[in-house]
């Protein structure tokens, strides 16, 4: 499950580096399904990132990785 979620986040990275954010996968948990990320950059500031993760993010990866229940930020 890590690798698909890692390359996931691969494809979107360049969305994110468009705007002068970045992504970072830190860890997955199997079993809960929960990935948790990492937002960089004037993502990790911006008053949106919230949104952007939902809508973009964790909207993506469960899309295409099945097990995955929500994606979290540090």
């Amino acid at each position: 499950m890590k690798e698909q979620v890692q390359q996931v986040i691969e494809d979107i990275r360049p969305i994110l580096q468009a705007d002068g954010g970045d992504i970072q996968l830190i860890s997955v948990d199997e079993k809960t399904g929960i990935v948790t990320v990492g937002l960089h950059g004037r993502c990790g500031c911006c008053p949106h990132a919230q949104m952007t993760l939902q809508a973009v993010v964790e909207r993506k990866i469960k899309e295409l990785v099945p097990g995955v229940t929500a994606v979290e930020r540090v």
